[in-house]
């Protein structure tokens, strides 16, 4: 968090702000360098610092507090799905939706079949959140669990499939 005693502290020692270091601490290197070039915007801008320098501060802190908030939340939740929405802010969004989404896609590919692992590589999940999604659209009716001549389970997705005689029923 940012110091309204060190920005004032800087701001002073800049020459009364005509070479704009407080601006370099609040992290507004472009104004910071025309403030350093122009003399403080020939002491106009410095001078507007000298009463805007609290609530620069209070901007800067909650700028970063929110900052901290959004890289939290998103380590929290796997760092996947932020979007910058119509609003202006950042949230997760449609994150289920995404994930169907995928899996859609896999079937479409695949000619309806869809396994956890192929999710996992496409829609950057876990292999066990891959698998409780594609067990819930089965328990949905949205999908049916099947399993391979070869023994393995997989998922199908009717509307994909043509007739395949590769499965076993059960």
């Amino acid at each position: 968090m940012y110091s309204k005693v060190l920005a004032y502290l800087l701001w002073l020692l800049s020459g009364f702000g005509i070479l704009g270091f407080h601006r370099f601490y609040l992290g507004k290197p472009l104004s910071a360098l025309l403030w350093m070039f122009t003399g403080g915007l020939a002491g106009i801008g410095s001078l507007y610092d000298l009463f805007t320098l609290g609530s620069q501060v209070d901007q800067a802190n909650m700028k970063m507090a929110m900052f901290n908030a959004a890289s939290n939340y998103a380590a929290n939740n796997g760092g996947q799905n932020w979007r910058y929405v119509n609003d202006g802010s950042a949230r997760v969004v449609g994150e289920k939706n995404d994930i169907d989404r995928t899996i859609l896609k896999i079937a479409r590919k695949n000619g309806g079949v869809v396994t956890p692992s192929e999710v996992v590589i496409e829609g950057d999940v876990s292999l066990e959140k891959a698998r409780q999604h594609l067990e819930k659209m089965v328990v949905d009716g949205n999908a049916e669990m099947r399993v391979r001549k070869s023994g393995v389970v997989v998922f199908t997705f009717p509307e994909f499939m043509d007739n395949n005689p590769d499965f076993e029923d059960f």
